[in-house]
């Protein structure tokens, strides 16, 4: 079936799937967009809430990346802000800087062990201005591996059996890679060179984004009570479909869940105003010993004026289809990227089937990792 009014098909409103429609779009092809949610811009969406605070429904997003061609893609469709984004984590009535630094070490160890431990690490890593936990836990030194074994035993261990729901024994080391420890007094969450957040809001830019004629956004449909696999074809309403399909949901989905269903986690917020100017520190705290896994407040991120504050609790818990949640985190293990590759081996056999994006390709993305993903998906399905 190839529709008489569109060349591609793209499922999913997100960043990846509006990034390849807009792309395919300025090079002729008519795409049409199906979303299932109510609103465009995935997890992105923000919106002004009833305390005039710019909020994100589904939790905080900065834009940062290395690569100016990233950069100069968003600023076609936004003008930007620098923002340095800094976060906290907080137990024993405590924060610190995330990631921990040599603050860190001066919030909960005696002033004479602050500055040995310091000098150790130095010492141990010349040249190095970070490190992963786990490659500070297998130093020789038992004094630096004590530093590891103690963030882990009150952040990294708790904060991951609540996100997770798994052990960090379970969970893949990339993970656990995300956050490293500084050798230095220095702040900030990312160490890109363009860092920033939208002059308006995510909302504006998707807008932009997907302001071109050649492209139509549906709200609120169910691709996949229209779009099913049977056998290796692509089947639209019953009737085979001959042209480019972009899919950005869940893979396991797609193909009815033939191996079993993949692990994403989803999430839970609960939404407070308070009358006070500030709540934390930092907009963004992770909370380990708490029931929650961290609070953001968005009147720091981006900085807003107004009376008061508003913030978020995030609660993690599973994912599961057909329930009102959404699927914001592949869990990843070596047995669910087993179960995933044969997911992946399945897709590249129904021809014109473009699996992209944080779901459909089960990876962990940061915001700029999906965009140069969304960028080659769309490259070589402009030469096709």
């Amino acid at each position: 079936m190839r529709s008489s009014d569109w060349d591609c098909l793209v499922v999913g409103c997100g960043l990846a799937g509006s990034v390849i429609a807009r792309y395919l779009a300025e090079r002729g092809m008519r795409v049409v967009i199906w979303e299932r949610r109510d609103h465009i811009g995935g997890n992105m969406y923000d919106y002004t809430d009833e305390h005039g605070f710019l909020v994100q429904k589904y939790g905080p997003h900065t834009f940062h990346t290395k690569e100016k061609r990233l950069y100069d893609f968003m600023c076609r469709f936004e003008d930007w802000k620098p923002y340095r984004l800094t976060c906290g984590a907080d137990w024993d009535g405590r924060c610190t800087p995330a990631p921990f630094n040599f603050k860190t070490i001066d919030t909960f160890y005696s002033p004479e062990k602050a500055e040995a431990l310091k000098r150790k690490l130095q010492a141990a890593f010349p040249g190095c201005e970070t490190a992963t936990v786990m490659e500070v836990l297998e130093h020789p030194d038992p004094d630096i591996r004590g530093y590891a074994a103690f963030l882990l035993q009150n952040d990294y261990a708790p904060y991951t059996a609540k996100q997770w729901g798994i052990s960090p024994e379970e969970i893949d080391p990339s993970v656990l890679k995300r956050v490293p420890l500084r050798f230095s007094y220095g702040e900030g969450y990312f160490d890109d060179e363009y860092q920033m957040m939208p002059e308006h809001s995510f909302a504006t830019f998707f807008a932009n984004l997907l302001d071109h004629p050649n492209i139509r956004v549906e709200l609120c449909v169910e691709a996949l009570e229209r779009l099913s696999v049977r056998n290796t074809s692509l089947m639209l309403d019953g009737t085979r479909v001959e042209a480019p399909v972009v899919y950005t949901g869940a893979l396991d989905e797609l193909f009815g869940g033939v191996y079993g269903k993949l692990p994403y986690r989803s999430l839970r917020f609960e939404w407070r105003y308070d009358a006070a100017e500030s709540f934390q520190a930092y907009p963004v705290v992770a909370y380990p010993m708490k029931g929650y896994t961290r609070i953001t407040e968005y009147k720091k991120l981006p900085v807003q004026q107004g009376a008061g504050t508003v913030y978020a609790e995030e609660y993690p818990l599973p994912y599961a289809q057909g329930i009102k949640t959404e699927p914001y985190y592949p869990v990843l293990t070596a047995e669910s990227q087993k179960q995933y590759a044969r997911y992946r081996t399945l897709a590249e056999q129904v021809p014109d089937l473009v699996c992209c994006g944080r779901l459909a390709d089960f990876q962990y993305y940061n915001m700029d990792q999906a965009l140069a993903r969304a960028l080659s998906c769309a490259e070589k399905l402009d030469i096709r």
